[in-house]
């Protein structure tokens, strides 16, 4: 008889458990975006441009340097800080400098970043500035968009092609 009531126990016990789990599995609605939003995410991984130029060695510096060190070309590893900045219809959305990670801050940054916004139809502009000898950004882009509720738009930057890519 007592292993009878504890089979009984288990199984209301049990029951109970999953009616909980349920419950709040269904129950309590949640909505990661209202009805009338889309998200839009500046996503990629890039390495600036070498500070500073190569330059070439005179003889003399050479000729100051240990045997096993003498490049003809002194080459410094610090990358720029890649500044971002994306607007949407001429409105500053989102405004990012990452600088080089790294001990010689030689690495490539990876930049994310996501904001809502509201669907419907839009002007899309991205500049990025990934070389601090230059004025002003180094690669641009513009696009009209049409976002549809819960859509996501995601802007890619692909270094071998040179350009913004959005999807």
């Amino acid at each position: 008889m007592p292993n009878a009531m504890r089979l009984v126990l288990q199984v209301f016990n049990y029951a109970v458990f999953m009616g909980l789990v349920w419950y709040f599995a269904t129950s309590p609605p949640y909505r990661q975006l209202a009805e009338d939003q889309a998200v839009i995410t500046l996503a990629f991984s890039h390495a600036g441009e070498r500070r500073e130029e190569c330059r070439r060695l005179s003889q003399e510096e050479l000729a100051k340097l240990p045997p096993n060190m003498r490049l003809p070309m002194d080459c410094p590893r610090e990358r720029s800080p890649i500044k971002v900045e994306l607007f949407l219809d001429d409105e500053l959305a989102i405004s990012e400098i990452a600088k080089a990670p790294g001990l010689y801050q030689d690495q490539g940054v990876d930049v994310f970043r996501k904001i809502k916004v509201p669907v419907g139809k839009h002007d899309l502009r991205v500049r990025m500035n990934d070389n601090v000898r230059v004025q002003g950004p180094t690669f641009t882009h513009e696009q009209a968009i049409e976002l549809e509720p819960a859509q996501l738009l995601v802007v890619d930057f692909k270094k071998d092609m040179g350009k913004f890519i959005v999807r």
